[in-house]
């Protein structure tokens, strides 16, 4: 058992006995179950002449055998409230796993000669890497079976697979703690050893120069901030790795990869608000490396090798993004050429860069497009999509001089499907469709596009989907979901434990809301700093016109977020709680105010042109108004899951945890209120196949329950 191990596992069995003796004592208290409610103990939060009492600061001492205590109690405690449930629990778990093919292979891609995939063995929880040489039809190689890594461990990760350019030497990263902290090793392709050489603490990427023995990567400070890059040499000692660029800006982080066409070793430096790069020729690993556009706050720029020249995609004089190139020595933006101009209505999201093709990636009318620019014939053409609203992307396009793209394409009715598109004859090839097994027929679900009428008339689109039948009378459950922040759209794509919940009668519905990107940049920018209070009331917005026209009715409206969508949730049960039935809030950053305060937690610094900068009294003021830890009042809530993991790096457990404490405190009714915390993982869940439907499977009895039981109500709050 490593040193970090036995920290987390001493503390986790001293709090796991003491919640063990504190339900011995409330169990012989009387029938009801007692829930737990936190020690308060009054910390004094003081700026802008503004304190705040937090009596719950205590809750973020990880190796506190009090705050594992407490955990464990509320675990304790939501086991106890949804008892009743396992059976469903297991059914709708065994019903889930069920519908995912047992052996199951990815669509091969090409890269360097190899086709790599990865595919499932029956009844195994992780993926086997392999490869085959020249062909789909060659002799499978096997890279790694995590299978066998994994055994052991209660958490086992594989990042960042990177074989080196004479395809002999593989690199991958390890997560065992689910902290986002991968230690990269080597494996001998050709003996099949696992080199000695270990780069601790890094983000998994890697980028190999042409000598085979030379790798660039990136550690992470104390904050899980990317802000090294390092080069080592196979062979010696980590200790002796060189700092090739340090990241002094603590608002940006730093990532490294190889080009496209293999000329350079890239280092790219990313804010919110700028980016820089620095670009090293391959076949030079000790040479300095050169800046592409030194950066400048507002400028965003991604930069693209296309053999001859560099495309970068970019918001100067473009709020949607344009597309320019420059070849030769001089890289600096006045020696940028336009090559296609911005447009107020579409958003440019992305370039693969071919021999010669050009394939952009664009946003219009808040659905994917996929264009492709013949440079040999100098004419272009978009993909053809029919649906009313899906997910299409480009997808693991690593060769340079090919005319065959890769791309995704899904949508609420269709399972992810990859195919091949030959851009001279403009043929595709259906390379694989996921598999769902059982009964499962698209033809059986209508999915629609909506627009909801937002406080200041913007149109809000609203994808859903459900199971043709069903009545749309206003009695139907209608699961919203949302999300909302960084600019990230939530496209409408397939996911099969969905129809756990459709077939009993469900509709599911995606609220497109500001703050994603999906209806161009402007979008996000009306949903982030002191306009993020535009998500939230998008999102009820959104409720609103699902209640008026008839899809649901509050008595069964549930909701459900993560992460960032997790305050999104709690934003709105704040200020709307009566329009909800039920909702789920996973991982969710709740506490915005005190953890845009603390510099010293992970992702604090690079956020602040994203909420803003709580020292700055207008942000403060403003963060102070919606952030839900600090909202919570004496009202009604709906009955609310909440869900978080001990080792989360992006959301700490801290936060979901005061706030469950907070709201037992002064919530009235008797709607339920459960926390579930995963002891031994962090932000995305278990790492396994099939493990990780375990929480699902609570999620949706939660809602069926509360379904079932209209009227059943939770016991009051107590004392432990």
């Amino acid at each position: 058992m490593t040193g970090e191990t036995m920290r987390s596992f001493v503390p986790k069995m001293i709090g796991i006995f003491i919640s063990m003796c504190i339900f011995t004592i409330v169990s012989i208290a009387g029938e009801e179950l007692v829930p737990p409610k936190a020690e308060k103990n009054p910390q004094e939060l003081t700026i802008h002449n503004d304190t705040r009492i937090d009596n719950y600061y205590w809750l973020n001492e990880r190796e506190n055998p009090k705050v594992i205590a407490y955990l464990e109690a509320e675990n304790a405690y939501t086991e106890k409230m949804m008892k009743h449930t396992e059976a469903l629990q297991e059914d709708l778990f065994k019903e889930i796993v069920a519908r995912l093919p047992q052996k199951d292979d990815s669509a091969p891609y090409r890269k360097n000669g190899y086709f790599y995939y990865h595919r499932y063995e029956q009844g195994k929880e992780h993926p086997i890497y392999a490869r085959k040489k020249g062909s789909r039809d060659a002799a499978e190689e096997i890279l790694l079976n995590v299978n066998d890594l994994a055994k052991g461990y209660d958490y086992y990760m594989i990042r960042g697979g990177n074989p080196s350019p004479d395809n002999q030497t593989l690199a991958f990263g390890v997560d065992t703690l689910s902290r986002r902290k991968y230690t990269v090793h080597f494996k001998d392709l050709n003996t099949g050893e696992i080199l000695p050489d270990k780069l601790p603490n890094t983000t998994a990427s890697t980028a190999w120069a042409n000598d085979n023995k030379t790798i660039f990567y990136v550690i992470k400070d104390h904050t899980l901030r990317p802000y090294k890059t390092m080069r080592h040499v196979l062979g010696t000692d980590v200790s002796e790795d060189v700092e090739v660029y340090h990241e002094s800006d603590n608002t940006f982080g730093c990532y490294t990869y190889r080009s496209k066409s293999g000329r350079f070793i890239m280092i790219w430096s990313y804010s919110t608000l700028s980016s820089e790069y620095r670009f090293l020729d391959t076949g030079n690993p000790r040479g300095e490396f050169a800046i592409f556009q030194p950066r400048e706050r507002g400028l965003e720029h991604e930069v693209y090798d296309a053999g001859d020249k560099f495309y970068i995609r970019t918001n100067l004089d473009a709020k949607n993004f344009r597309l320019m190139e420059v070849s030769g020595k001089q890289t600096a933006k006045e020696h940028w050429k336009e090559t296609v101009a911005h447009r107020e209505d579409v958003l440019l999201e992305g370039v693969d860069a071919f021999k010669d093709h050009l394939v952009l990636s664009e946003r219009k009318n808040g659905l994917n497009q996929i264009r492709i620019i013949d440079f040999k014939n100098d004419n272009e053409h978009y993909l053809e999509f029919e649906e009313p609203a899906y997910k299409a992307d480009t997808y693991q396009n690593y060769e340079f001089n090919t005319g065959q793209l890769r791309f995704e394409y899904t949508s609420l009715t269709t399972p992810n499907t990859v195919y091949e598109y030959d851009m001279n004859t403009r043929q595709r090839v259906l390379l694989k469709q996921d598999l769902v097994e059982g009964d499962f027929d698209p033809g059986n679900y209508h999915t629609e596009r909506l627009y909801a009428p937002a406080d200041d008339g913007r149109q809000i689109p609203i994808s859903l989907v459900y199971r043709k039948g069903t009545s749309l009378d206003g009695n139907a459950p209608l699961l919203q979901y949302g999300y909302g922040s960084y600019g990230s759209s939530m496209d409408a794509s397939f996911r099969a434990y969905r129809l756990s919940l459709i077939d009993r009668g469900f509709i599911f519905a995606i609220a497109h809301i500001r703050g994603g990107e999906e209806m161009g940049r402007y979008w996000y920018e009306e949903g982030k700093l002191l306009n993020k209070k535009n998500t939230f009331t998008d999102f009820i917005n959104c409720s609103e016109f699902l209640i008026a026209e008839k899809y649901t009715n509050p008595e069964k409206l549930f909701i459900r977020g993560g992460s960032a969508g997790g305050l999104l949730i709690g934003a709105v049960i704040n200020m709307r709680p009566e329009l909800f039935r039920g909702a789920i809030a996973g991982v969710p950053f709740v506490d915005v105010v005190t953890t845009m305060l603390d510099e010293s937690i992970p992702l604090t610094t690079g956020e602040f042109d994203e909420w803003g900068n709580p020292t700055d009294k207008e942000y403060y003021d403003y963060m102070l108004s919606y952030s839900p830890y600090d909202q919570v009042k004496a009202q009604e809530y709906p009955n609310l899951l909440v869900t978080t993991g001990l080792h989360d790096s992006q959301v700490q457990y801290w936060e979901p945890a005061k706030w469950v404490a907070k709201l037992r405190e002064l919530k009235t009714g008797e709607n339920r209120l459960l926390l579930h915390t995963q002891m031994e993982a962090g932000h995305s869940g278990k790492s396994g196949r099939f493990e990780r439907y375990r929480e699902t499977a609570l999620e949706y009895a939660f809602f069926l329950d509360l379904l079932k039981d209209m009227g059943k109500k939770a016991p009051p709050s107590g004392e432990l």
